[in-house]
């Protein structure tokens, strides 16, 4: 059974008359009055009788036209959702972050896209770069901006670079006498160190820039989140190693100085990490365009 013949008896059931169906359809009034014979064909049932004030429903037809209409508005309803995310005037986006990634690079864009998008919801989760590809790989979250090596492999996800960062060791004014020299990561480890607790991503590169050296710190002070090291190394407790936009406040301010290490600290990779075969929503293939396209 064709549907437009189903969508014009519900035009017909609404209107009460065959000349204001055919108005609301766009069509003439002959193609809907042979749309409902069809339709009556078909079935093989009177479904509605013309009377001086238009038509009114058989006892069948209203029966009929109580099912089709709810059909028919839930369908027109689904067709209005769809043009709606077509034009991105509704939607939502899921986007995993992690600290760093979420304070010192995704949130310009965050507040781009809900300024020419206000009606599209952005759902943001931060956590733990494990539990973030923990829920890229179970379909909870439709994308992530994370701190990975472009190189790491994992056979359902991509890996695309967006922009990179350097770490800073970072010491308080307590050890000023730290300034004017250059120190190797060997003497560093005479001196209280403040890193991120274990298991974290920060925590595994700060434990392999040393490792890289034959190294093995054992830190004073582990810390939760990376912007508690800036306070704690600002107060005297010890000497860390942050992205430098955690710093950089806090470096202006004369709060901390930079260290001027003899080893080269590798610069760390912001990327975009998506699930290979999972579609993403228009709203989230323009949010991806925007970070792919911007210059910043």
């Amino acid at each position: 059974m064709n549907f437009d013949l189903y969508k014009t008896f519900y035009y017909v059931g609404k209107c009460g008359s065959i000349t204001s169906a055919a108005k609301a359809l766009y069509v003439t009034q002959p193609s809907v009055s042979h749309a409902i014979q069809t339709l009556e064909r078909e079935l093989d049932c009177r479904l509605l009788i013309r009377s001086p004030k238009g038509v009114e429903l058989t006892p069948e037809g209203k029966q009929l036209y109580q099912s089709v209409a709810k059909a028919c508005e839930t369908i027109f309803k689904a067709e209005q959702k769809l043009e709606a995310s077509k034009n991105l005037s509704e939607g939502l986006i899921t986007i995993g972050a992690s600290e760093t990634t979420l304070h010192h690079f995704l949130m310009p864009y965050l507040a781009d896209f809900r300024k020419n998008y206000p009606n599209i919801r952005l759902k943001l989760f931060n956590s733990s770069t494990p539990q973030m590809i923990h829920s890229l790989l179970n379909g909870t979250t439709d994308f992530a901006v994370l701190i990975m090596d472009r190189n790491y492999r994992q056979e359902e996800l991509s890996v695309t670079h967006l922009s990179d960062f350097q770490d800073y060791f970072i010491a308080g004014n307590d050890f000023s006498r730290l300034k004017d020299r250059r120190i190797s990561l060997e003497e560093l480890l005479n001196y209280p160190l403040v890193s991120m607790e274990k298991s974290t991503l920060t925590r595994n590169f700060f434990d392999q820039v040393f490792a890289s050296h034959g190294l093995d710190p054992e830190p004073d002070i582990e810390l939760a989140t990376t912007d508690l090291i800036v306070p704690v190394v600002a107060g005297g407790l010890g000497i860390g190693m942050v992205p430098e936009p955690f710093a950089r406040d806090a470096l202006s301010q004369g709060l901390i100085f930079r260290l001027n290490i003899k080893e080269k600290i590798p610069r760390r990779e912001i990327c975009l990490i998506k699930k290979k075969k999972a579609p993403l929503s228009l709203a989230g293939d323009a949010f991806i365009k925007s970070l792919l396209s911007d210059s910043r």
